[in-house]
């Protein structure tokens, strides 16, 4: 009892033989003094100590003790807590170590101070203020009330964070979730806090949402379908088709995760669950000055969006199409299929044919932006002309040919040869040059007729039938006449 009262075996020797020549009061005095020395002095207690030295790996601390303690300079925190003649709160780990002297500790000290209030705001679920100090595998650690907790990293936010480091030394609030005493462990949560502020906004945005109210959102999540806005506590979805006047392919294209973006309610369920937003509406509706912008007979100028079997679409500007009929694609091409002229992407030039603006149509034109060829016709291939031109099509009931590019006639069954034959097939071939009278036009239609028959007669004759038997040219009269040219 006396070596835990006052201090060791031989501390007692020592003074029973300087006490053995004192008086009794003396003796007490004495005693009362030494004990003074010691009060307070036990391991597992805080004391206040004075530094009398330091240097960069221990700090020498005095807390009138019979010999001075010995503290890791690591559990300084704060450069300025370190000097000469500073009082510090230490803890007494034990009263005599390996090598004789007292061991302390500041940081069990300052974990011991503050245990109590972190030990409320755990059981009362109060929200501290903390710094994140440094990464560590699986989180941060965390400066609260001078001592480290733990921040693991599904702690800290509502979502994942790309980029840790970036957080270090910023300040926010806490919820401690696990304490430890004897581990000196001790786990913080953010999240949680974010948690209770997400559901504390969503009842308060519940409570005053509105169709048509316009709202300031964040982007959370990307589909295929859609974008899910964050409006503060209440995620509602931005649909594709209400994104914008024009035509997309993905969400993407217009909007990215954590962009910031103008709203507007569209609709919700009766329990305000499933928010649909628009931000198209938030613009005028580009067909309203349609009509004004482009009226009929004005070139404009666009890019193809999409090609369809009859035609293709251009883009005159977000939400504003018109379509290019097949039909309205080539004046001298004959075209089976809009992707032999135009692909998506082309950047064109057309003209408006026609408006309708109640079912939002516009007709273009590209063979209109140039000159019509037909329209020479009838000065180039007058009635009677005699021309030359290559088969470039076998039909059952007569062959075409091509007079140049764009223009093309038709030599039917009964005007390509006096000789009896089911098919063209069985005489002519693609590619064969022929000689053919001009005998109708149709410029209309784009209708040319040409015969084959005794083009070198006056093609009245022929078309009134009175021309004289021995005149006319006969099937067996091509053979020989290709015989000879190929001997």
């Amino acid at each position: 009892m006396a070596q835990l009262l006052f201090g060791t075996e031989a501390d007692l020797l020592e003074i029973e033989g300087k006490i053995s020549h004192l008086t009794q009061e003396e003796n007490e005095a004495l005693l009362a003094a030494y004990s003074a020395t010691l009060e307070g002095v036990e391991e597992g207690k805080i004391v206040a100590g004075t530094i009398l030295e330091f240097d960069d790996t221990n700090v020498i601390v005095d807390i009138s003790f019979k010999s001075e303690g010995v503290i890791p300079r690591h559990e300084f925190k704060l450069p300025e807590e370190l000097a000469v003649g500073a009082h510090v709160d230490v803890y007494i780990e034990q009263i005599e170590g390996e090598d004789g002297q007292i061991v302390l500790s500041k940081q069990r000290a300052d974990f011991m101070k503050v245990w109590e209030r972190i030990r409320d705001a755990y059981e009362t679920g109060e929200v501290v203020d903390g710094t994140l100090l440094r990464r560590i595998k699986g989180g941060i650690v965390v400066d609260l009330f001078g001592i480290e907790a733990f921040l693991p990293g599904s702690q800290i936010d509502l979502r994942q964070i790309p980029d840790m480091d970036a957080l270090i030394g910023q300040s926010m609030g806490f919820r401690v979730i696990k304490v430890h005493k004897s581990r000196r462990n001790i786990v913080v949560s953010r999240r949680i806090v974010l948690e209770e502020e997400r559901s504390r906004l969503r009842d308060q945005i519940i409570d005053t949402l509105e169709r048509g109210q316009v709202r300031e959102g964040v982007v959370k999540n990307i589909t295929d379908f859609g974008a899910f806005i964050d409006l503060g506590g209440v995620d509602g979805l931005l649909h594709i088709t209400d994104m914008t006047w024009g035509r997309i392919s993905h969400p993407s294209e217009l909007v990215h995760i954590g962009a910031k973006l103008t709203v507007k309610v569209l609709d919700f369920n009766d329990r305000k669950e499933r928010i649909s937003l628009g931000l198209k509406q938030l613009q005028e509706h580009p067909w309203k000055t349609v009509a004004t912008k482009y009226p009929e007979g004005v070139r404009v100028k666009g890019k193809i969006v999409s090609i369809t079997d009859y035609g293709a679409f251009m883009e005159l500007e977000q939400g504003v199409e018109g379509l290019i009929h097949i039909s309205e694609m080539s004046w001298t091409q004959h075209v089976n299929h809009p992707s032999e002229v135009l692909q998506k992407g082309d950047t064109v030039t057309c003209m408006v044919l026609s408006v309708d603006k109640e079912k939002r149509r516009i007709s273009l034109s590209l063979k209109a932006m140039g000159e019509d060829p037909w329209k020479v016709v009838p000065n180039k291939y007058p009635l009677g002309k005699q021309v030359e031109a290559p088969i470039v099509r076998l039909l059952d009931r007569g062959v075409v040919l091509e007079l140049e590019e764009g223009i093309e006639g038709f030599v039917p069954l009964s005007k390509l040869t006096e000789e009896q034959i089911r098919v063209p097939a069985e005489a002519f071939r693609v590619g064969q040059s022929l000689k053919v009278t001009v005998v109708e036009h149709d410029v209309e239609s784009r209708k040319l007729t040409l015969s084959a028959i005794d083009t070198s007669s006056d093609w009245r004759a022929y078309v009134s039938g009175s021309r004289p038997e021995e005149n006319r040219t006969t099937l067996g009269d091509i053979f020989r006449a290709a015989q000879q040219n190929q001997q």
